[in-house]
């Protein structure tokens, strides 16, 4: 595989990438204090505490909601740097990514999991988000190639 594109991401596209990533990184914290929000408000709301109970049901619901408000828009307000013309270069050792101020080289084995989403592959070291690559970057025939190549990595790191 050697594939290199140029493209720009836009503001909301490093909001949305960062919103999709941190929400993979806390997966269980999405779905846990909500699920005990809930049975410790069920609970208060049985023991006669309605008030107590009724807020804790309120919050089961707006925790998913405020976080998702809040990562998206720490990632307007902080990863504006990354809103530039950018060359992306994919060998089967790694990644090149290259700006006006920065060159970075990835090698594939850093990551220790890469989620393929229908928006982006988002990439993980150590269970931390830690990138993106927009799928729209690429050409179809780019995308089914990166995620066969995805695939028989995941396949050899299995067996």
């Amino acid at each position: 595989m050697d594939v290199a594109v140029s493209y720009e991401p836009t503001l909301d596209e490093v909001a949305r990438a960062l919103g999709q990533g941190i929400r993979q990184q806390l997966k269980i914290a999405y779905l846990a204090l909500p699920s005990v929000l809930i049975a410790s408000g069920l609970g208060c709301v049985l023991i006669g505490s309605t008030s107590t109970g009724v807020a804790m049901l309120v919050g089961a619901v707006a925790f998913p909601l405020v976080l998702t408000w809040s990562i998206r828009r720490t990632g307007r307000r902080r990863l504006a740097h990354l809103c530039v013309p950018t060359t992306l270069r994919l060998t089967g050792d790694g990644y090149e990514c290259h700006t006006d101020q920065a060159t970075t080289t990835m090698r594939w084995s850093l990551f220790g999991r890469i989620v393929t989403g229908p928006e982006f592959w988002l990439f993980f070291v150590n269970r931390q988000f830690t990138g993106f690559l927009p799928r729209r970057a690429f050409s179809g025939g780019q995308q089914a190639e990166f995620d066969d190549f995805i695939a028989s990595r995941r396949n050899t790191m299995i067996s």
